[in-house]
């Protein structure tokens, strides 16, 4: 991907990052393409705003996707790799063997002319596909690798020059566009630049480690397709101004105090007035921070092995590289001590303000609440029901 770097002739360039798209200017196939009425706009049934800051944008064509790769053992050709609107990764289209013609997500490192292929018993190279049960146990083989000399995530190395003709793909192995449901199509790490990597097999599950940090049980008769997608660059864009993400279909964002009562609960009041709340809400006076959104007792609970990672995690990890270590502010009561947090100071709400607490080695293994107390204690375990209203 490369970005074209804006002149600061006028405002509207100034700080503008833009994708050139130099490589990717190809008109999409007739047949793979169909108009699609992109209807609500962030509304429900009943014309009400469900999704905010959805609205307008350009007229898009919907590019029919094979997340599914069921073209088995036929060998296929990399013939261009496009624009896609409806997504941040690029797309290219498959010449197979058979005269079948359709578009897949782009691989990292793919080009024109590259031969991919789908099936059991393929070889592990970048693009093919193949089920998670084609793991080898054995670690001393070479995991696949996504691009020379570089590390691209969890010590992922990519050598595009060294291509295996093994059919087992090893532990460690970078994989996207991965199936939760087999025959349904991958569904998981499908965006730009994502790749989850292939940690263990045991009996008919796959465990995997997801681009958000998550450790997730998958069956091994899911297909994958090896590699990471490309793209990988998308982050560093910076659209320079309002319209071009009105382009997108994307609203403007108002803040909430400068609201009117009835539009919203922090609106109202004389000049700059405050939220008039403890907490910050939504349009809809449910709390806007910290309130758990995943269904409980969900039915994959019982497959994830470790949710994905903290945010106050990812503060503590961020400040270790850094040789002064500031205060970190967090709303996280319930969360355990660990080693990583010893020397940190933590910010603790106790429900009317952040309380400072320094990290010591005999806080391990306590509740980051209990060194905070409320006036109402309401419980830092897990299973204490009360703590999750």
């Amino acid at each position: 991907m490369a970005i074209h770097l804006y002149k600061t002739s006028t405002p509207s360039t100034r700080n503008g990052a833009v994708d050139s798209q130099s490589q990717v200017k190809y008109n999409p196939r007739n047949n793979l393409i169909y108009g699609q009425h992109r209807c609500g706009k962030g509304r429900n049934a009943r014309g009400i705003i469900t999704a905010g800051h959805r609205g307008g944008g350009h007229k898009r064509l919907y590019r029919k996707i094979d997340f599914r790769r069921n073209e088995k053992d036929i060998y296929g050709r990399i013939v261009t790799i496009e624009y896609d609107p409806n997504r941040n990764a690029y797309i290219c289209l498959i010449h197979y063997g058979d005269g079948e013609k359709r578009y897949i997500l782009h691989p990292r490192g793919a080009r024109i002319g590259d031969t991919i292929v789908s099936g059991t018993e393929v070889p592990i190279k970048m693009g093919n596909a193949l089920p998670l049960s084609a793991i080898s146990s054995s670690t001393s083989r070479k995991p696949y690798a996504l691009e020379e000399a570089c590390t691209v995530w969890e010590g992922v190395l990519i050598d595009q020059k060294e291509e295996s003709t093994s059919t087992d793909m090893p532990l460690g192995t970078a994989i996207h566009n991965i199936e939760i449901t087999l025959g349904k199509g991958g569904q998981l790490a499908r965006a730009a630049g994502a790749v989850a990597k292939l940690i263990a097999k045991e009996g008919k599950s796959a465990t995997l480690k997801l681009p958000s940090g998550e450790v997730r049980l998958i069956s091994k008769n899911c297909s994958a397709t090896v590699g990471q997608v490309g793209n990988v660059g998308v982050n560093q864009k910076s659209l320079g101004r309002a319209g071009s993400k009105c382009w997108l279909g994307k609203r403007p964002v108002v803040r909430g105090v400068v609201m009117n009562p009835v539009d919203h609960p922090h609106g109202g009041g004389e000049g700059r007035a405050p939220i008039g709340r403890k907490k910050p809400t939504t349009p809809w006076g449910y709390p806007a921070l910290g309130r758990r959104s995943r269904k409980r007792n969900k039915y994959s609970d019982k497959l994830i092995l470790r949710r994905r990672t903290n945010h106050l995690l990812k503060k503590i990890n961020k400040l270790n590289t850094k040789a002064e270590k500031e205060v970190i502010i967090s709303w996280s009561r319930a969360s355990t001590i660990i080693p990583t947090m010893i020397g940190h100071t933590i910010a603790i709400h106790n429900g009317k303000e952040h309380l400072p607490i320094y990290i010591t080695d005999r806080m391990v293994g306590h509740k980051l609440g209990e060194f905070v107390p409320t006036l109402n204690f309401r419980g830092h375990a897990k299973n204490d029901t009360r703590s999750r209203r």
